[in-house]
């Protein structure tokens, strides 16, 4: 397990089921649950720059997707944003807020606001279906590069290195456009739909789990398991991205396998969560599904605990 320095308090992390950290790139979903010592320390900020300002979000689809698997996406992103609030909550809007928090640990003046961006479609499997995270970088720089979050989303018939062994979806930084004889950084996020390919790893807890606790899948809230799934690793990775964006912001243990904000709570979705369960959730009446956040256009989702650093806890919405 990774650590601080000597000089840093040191805290336990209570491993219940197998998990695997993955060392290309910086930062990913841990595959399966681990719950936190309640009393972890705070994660570190390594005085490195946090995404500010307006900054759009591309989805840039790889393979095969239905237009309703995108929408699904899409309006998760959309409803992030404050300026578009679910009339409902819990919401997603709420569960984002708790990002605002590090930028004011860190005595920053600027604030953070994500927007819906462009969407590229590449259907033909251009780069074929197994995929580099070389390749996955090539795909990213298909979107704007310059304040942009560029995202990659891989289709359940193309597999990519790493996926499904020690990875559920990663974020990292590019250099992008030369403006001005300036180069500009991007960063972007990849995940890949594990419906087919390992949804016990990466749709958990909308498939059954192949190690650990044992416990019945619940129902995905947008009737869609893999899609479903993949909104959680990319709630995680957002959340990473925006507080760590290029490896030196707020994160615990080595950088190439840090903690960050969502994924210090991995497997936590509510009160009461243990190993193998993710929590006390909301369930819809009608449909059995289970969710704890409202999103745009009468959306439900189910998003990570997040690390609140004002109360050294996993906060949920829930």
């Amino acid at each position: 397990m990774s650590s601080l320095s000597s000089n840093s308090t040191q805290f336990i992390l209570k491993i219940f089921i197998v998990i695997s950290f993955f060392n290309a790139c910086f930062a990913s979903r841990k595959l399966t649950a681990l719950v936190q010592d309640p009393q972890m320390q705070l994660l570190k900020y390594h005085k490195g720059a946090l995404l500010s300002g307006k900054i759009n979000v591309n989805l840039i689809w790889y393979g095969k997707f239905k237009p309703s698997q995108r929408a699904i996406v899409s309006d998760f992103v959309t409803s992030l944003s404050s300026s578009t609030p679910s009339n409902v909550h819990p919401s997603v809007a709420q569960w984002w807020n708790t990002i605002e928090k590090y930028y004011h640990l860190a005595n920053s003046k600027n604030t953070l606001s994500l927007n819906l961006g462009k969407q590229v479609l590449i259907e033909n499997y251009s780069l074929g279906k197994s995929l580099t995270q070389k390749q996955i970088v090539q795909l990213a720089s298909k979107g704007e590069q310059r304040n942009v979050i560029n995202v990659v989303l891989t289709a359940s018939d193309v597999a990519v290195d790493g996926f499904c062994v020690n990875r559920c979806g990663t974020h990292g930084s590019s250099k992008g456009a030369i403006i001005k004889g300036k180069t500009y950084k991007f960063a972007y996020i990849w995940v890949g739909n594990s419906e087919t390919q390992c949804p016990g790893y990466c749709a958990w807890p909308f498939h059954q789990p192949i190690y650990g606790p044992q416990s019945p899948p619940l129902g995905a809230p947008n009737n869609d398991v893999g899609v479903d799934g993949m909104v959680i690793n990319l709630a995680s990775l957002l959340a990473g991205t925006a507080t760590n964006p290029f490896g030196n912001g707020y994160y615990q243990g080595e950088a190439d396998a840090p903690l960050e904000s969502a994924s210090a709570c991995s497997g936590v979705y509510a009160k009461g969560a243990y190993p193998g369960y993710a929590g006390n959730l909301l369930v819809d009446k009608t449909t059995g599904a289970s969710y704890n956040a409202h999103g745009i256009n009468g959306r439900k989702y189910l998003v990570p605990a997040l690390y609140d650093p004002a109360t050294s806890s996993c906060s949920t919405l829930v």
